[in-house]
């Protein structure tokens, strides 16, 4: 059964409480998305660690009822 935004979105804000996540399903199908995640746990860290973060968020899901999920991620912009 496909994933809807909102069951991704949560699944991340519990590993990232401070978060800014956006969400588009990409065929409106409920499983190809593509993911902005913004968070302060990634600063310091890869982009290959920074998605590996949010791919354990997701508690083995993807490839199973997430199929797709192309993530952009980064730390806040400190001005």
């Amino acid at each position: 059964m496909p994933m809807d935004a909102e069951e991704i979105e949560q699944l991340i804000k519990e590993d990232f409480p401070d978060a800014i996540v956006s969400i588009e399903d990409l065929r409106g199908d409920g499983d190809h998305y593509a993911a902005t995640i913004i968070s302060e746990a990634f600063a310091g860290k890869t982009r290959v660690k920074q998605h590996q973060m949010v791919y354990s968020s997701l508690k083995g899901r993807m490839g199973n009822e997430l199929h797709a999920l192309a993530l952009q991620t980064s730390a806040p912009n400190k001005a």
